[in-house]
Formats: structure tokens, C-alpha cells, sequence
């Protein structure tokens, strides 16, 4: 078998398990292949808002199996809530064992501090009637989600390149890139406000790493992207940071990791 990686810190959010949306299988093969000290996950990891009883995959409980069975050897898994998750918020401060379950974390190592939280505080969406809303428009995403995959199984029988419904749509509604730029943007001027190093978000899918620059100071923003369209994670290793971003030709020949998840 393979060695692992080894990490000081990984961090993932937003991968919305017990969706359609949900690439289950390509993050158990990346969970697999790392072993990091501490595993930092950032918000809606489960879909509480879009969860059914008749859609929830053995791939999809084989993450959550993977992610027991790595702090029962030895792992720190921090679990940071979310607004796909906000249940779970009324049992912040829940440990068990190697899991603790919190609404934001203080990350200090190398003498510097990062902030890490899922970010839909600043999200007015997410709160209200606009939460019922959104959820609507959640169920919207995860069958466009789906609709997408037919559209690029259809390309791929043709010899075309992929395509992302999602994003062009994103990306034709200036509201939108205006948008992820004001969350960016507030998110680094209240880690600066509160002097920390690092400020680490999920919530709006765009894995970032740079710095921002205020009147007031700067920081560095980073975000761990998401497990429906971009599949990727932040980590921390050798006192840098990287974004890591799932590539299967890298796992073509580790069979041994596709391998339904074990019983914890």
C-alpha cells in the first residue's frame, strides 16, 4: 500500500453530503491518501437543509466512516458548522473523542493565528424568509448539478471539453463576482481588526489564496473551495499553505483506495 501524505493541517468544506451534487467518491480517495495531524472541516459537510431519506449513498457514508476512523488514529478533527448544517449548531461545543464541534476556530502554529469560520454570517440569505428561499434555490443548484453531469457525459461521447453550467452562469451575473468580492473583502477587514495572520472561509465555493491589502493593514484570505464543482482542500505542511486539487490520473493506480470504506 501506498504511504500516505503526510500534513500538518487539511481543511474542507462545502461538500454537501447527501446531495446529488456531491463528489462522495473522489473525497474518499483523496481522504485515503493523507494523514494530517489536524482535519479542519468548515462548514456544510452535511446537507441538513436538502436532506432525504431516499437519497444518501453508501459512498456518501463511507466519507463520514473515513473521516471516524482517521480520529480514531490519531487525527484532531475540528468540525466548524455551517448554514447547510446549522442544526447542528446547538450542540456547538460538543466533544467526542478526537471530534470537536464548534461555529469557529482559533488556528495558531509558527506563532501566527488564523481564523477559521464557514463565513455564512455574512451571508443575509442564509437567515429568515430569505433562508427559505435559498434553500429553494439549493435544490435548484443540486439538479443543475446533476443535469450538468448528463450535459458532460454527452461532450465526452463526442471528444469535447467539459463545461460547468454553474460557473458560466455565475460569471454572467455581475451581482454575483461582486458579490464574492465584498465576502473576501469583509471577511480579511475583521481579521485584521482582530490583528490574527490568517483569515480562512468555505461557504461560496472559490478556492482562494492571497493576501488583502487595507488602509487598515493586511492579511491573507484563504478558502477551501468546495466537493460539487471544483474539488478542492487548503493544506498546511512544510509552513506553507497550498490549495490542493483533486486530479484523478493521480489515483489510476491505487486501486486498494477505491475500496468500499470499512466499519468504524
Amino acid at each position: 500500500m501506498d504511504n500516505k501524505k503526510e500534513l500538518d493541517v487539511v481543511i474542507i468544506s462545502d461538500v454537501h453530503l447527501g446531495t446529488y451534487g456531491c463528489h462522495a467518491k473522489e473525497l474518499l480517495l483523496y481522504l485515503k491518501s493523507i494523514q494530517p495531524k489536524k482535519l479542519i472541516l468548515n462548514g456544510d459537510i452535511i446537507d441538513v437543509w436538502n436532506f432525504s431519506k431516499t437519497y444518501f449513498p453508501a459512498s456518501h457514508m463511507d466519507v463520514i466512516r473515513r473521516i471516524m476512523k482517521m480520529a480514531s488514529k490519531g487525527t484532531e478533527v475540528i468540525y466548524i458548522t455551517g448554514n447547510h448544517d446549522d442544526l447542528l449548531r446547538k450542540y456547538t461545543d460538543l466533544q467526542f473523542g478526537n471530534i470537536q464541534l464548534v461555529d469557529k476556530y482559533l488556528l495558531e502554529f509558527d506563532n501566527k493565528k488564523a481564523w477559521i469560520f464557514h463565513g455564512d454570517v455574512f451571508d443575509a440569505s442564509t437567515t429568515g424568509m430569505a433562508k427559505t428561499i435559498a434553500k429553494l434555490g439549493g435544490k435548484g443548484y443540486d439538479y443543475l448539478i446533476l443535469f450538468n453531469r448528463f450535459v458532460n457525459w454527452v461532450l465526452e461521447l463526442f471528444g469535447k471539453q467539459k463545461m460547468s453550467l454553474s460557473k458560466k452562469v455565475k460569471e454572467r451575473v455581475k451581482k454575483a463576482v461582486a458579490w464574492i468580492n465584498n465576502f473576501e473583502l469583509t471577511a480579511a477587514e475583521l481579521g485584521i481588526e482582530q490583528q490574527y495572520d490568517y483569515v480562512i472561509c468555505g461557504h461560496i465555493h472559490q478556492a482562494q489564496h492571497r493576501t488583502i491589502t487595507t488602509n487598515k493593514g493586511s492579511i491573507v484570505y484563504l478558502n477551501s473551495g468546495d466537493w460539487i464543482e471544483n474539488l478542492t482542500a487548503l493544506e498546511y505542511h512544510n509552513h506553507e499553505w497550498n490549495i490542493y486539487e483533486f486530479n484523478p490520473k493521480h489515483y489510476s493506480n491505487k486501486k486498494h483506495l477505491a475500496e468500499p470504506e470499512e466499519e468504524v
